[in-house]
């Protein structure tokens, strides 16, 4: 395994390289295919190299614990805003995720919804390409972020077009206080109106997700964070927006209902439990349509547009699913199920070709996780 300790020598790995490299974060999120080829770790290369509370930014080397990040921001009430999903307990891995492995999986959380994707909190890279050349791209202030956007075109690139050796965020301030609503027993289609209205109306929704539990009873939850007494008025007038849709308990324990949505943001439910795994982001006016078709366990985020779902071993569930608005990703299954079904969503030929000509580019040796977001479109 090689594991550069600094951006220079990961560029002569790869300027050397002559051969495909599985490139690695913490190890903790093995989306896609199997890669072959020599392990190139990013481990060694661990820092906070710039942090300015006052200006809302932290620059920091891409191997470096996500959890040392969140414990450096915290000690200033602050936070980054996209709520990383930890992968470990769904997929069953161990490890240490990383801040690198974050981006390169465009890693967000319940709250995207309202503070948007990692690559919208996120203002600079600097990476290094196929051939070993160093790329910088974008600021480590968000006043310089110009030229090229590649800094989000490398976030949910998984390695593909570059091994990131730095990354720069905006950041917020923590919230003081939070509280949940919830109502019990709404169908699907109830329960995605209900968090429509929710998110449409001016109370600063931050958490809308709906567990069907289709062997139990459903439940609908609304998140509300801030300062704690516009937390509770807004909790108040959300009642009142959401009252036909029947009674409703709130959850004012911070630290309970901070325990309630890390298990949502990580899909707990699905943790240990036989069967594949898959994530299907749509419209939300479409996710109870979609999430009818699905045989087994379904949940559903971001107001309805991302639903996760427990499925049968080795079921394609884009083949009943068939065309929809979005895209269905296989997040856990057996290697042999990896190998058959593609684990990204097949593009149109258009994008596919846009794709393929950007890893050209940028891994013109083709050495850059090989193979790991290889699709095919199905069969006419």
């Amino acid at each position: 395994m090689l594991q550069p300790k600094s951006e220079a020598e990961l560029a002569d790995c790869l300027a050397a390289a002559k051969h495909p490299m599985a490139i690695r974060g913490g190890g903790t999120r093995p989306i896609g295919r199997a890669v072959a080829g020599e392990v190139l770790s990013t481990a060694a290369l661990t820092g906070i190299t710039l942090y300015e509370p006052g200006a809302l930014t932290l620059v920091a080397q891409a191997g470096t614990p996500l959890a040392e990040i969140e414990a450096v921001l915290h000690a200033e009430n602050q936070r980054l805003p996209f709520e990383p999903m930890d992968h470990r307990a769904l997929l069953g891995t161990d490890g240490t995720p990383t801040i690198g492995g974050v981006v390169a999986g465009n890693v967000s959380g319940p709250r995207r919804i309202q503070a948007g994707a990692a690559r919208d909190s996120l203002i600079g890279v600097r990476f290094v390409d196929g051939a070993g050349t160093v790329i910088k791209n974008g600021g480590r202030v968000m006043k310089n972020v110009t030229g090229y956007d590649l800094v989000k075109l490398m976030a949910g690139s998984y390695g593909t077009l570059g091994v990131l050796s730095e990354v720069s965020f905006k950041l917020l301030p923590e919230v003081e206080t939070c509280a949940c609503l919830i109502l019990e027993g709404l169908s699907d289609q109830s329960a995605v109106a209900a968090l429509s209205r929710a998110l449409a109306s001016p109370y600063e929704v931050t958490g809308a997700a709906h567990a069907a539990n289709r062997g139990g009873r459903s439940r609908t939850m609304l998140r509300l964070e801030g300062f704690a007494k516009s937390v509770a008025y807004r909790t108040d007038a959300l009642r009142g927006v959401l009252a036909e849709f029947g009674e409703m308990e709130v959850i004012s324990d911070p630290d309970l209902v901070r325990q309630m949505w890390k298990d949502q943001r990580d899909v707990t439910a699905f943790a240990g439990q036989t069967g594949d795994v898959w994530r299907i982001s749509c419209k939300p006016s479409d996710g109870p349509a979609i999430g009818a078709k699905i045989k087994g366990e379904v949940i559903y985020d971001w107001g309805g547009g991302l639903i996760w779902a427990l499925v049968g071993e080795g079921h394609d569930l884009r083949k009943t699913l068939g065309a929809f608005g979005g895209h269905a990703t296989l997040i856990r299954a057996s290697e042999a199920t990896h190998a058959r079904i593609p684990t990204f969503h097949p593009e149109p030929a258009p994008l596919a070709a846009l794709s393929d000509g950007l890893r050209r580019k940028f891994d013109p040796k083709g050495i850059l996780n090989t193979g790991l977001m290889a699709t095919a479109m199905p069969a006419a």
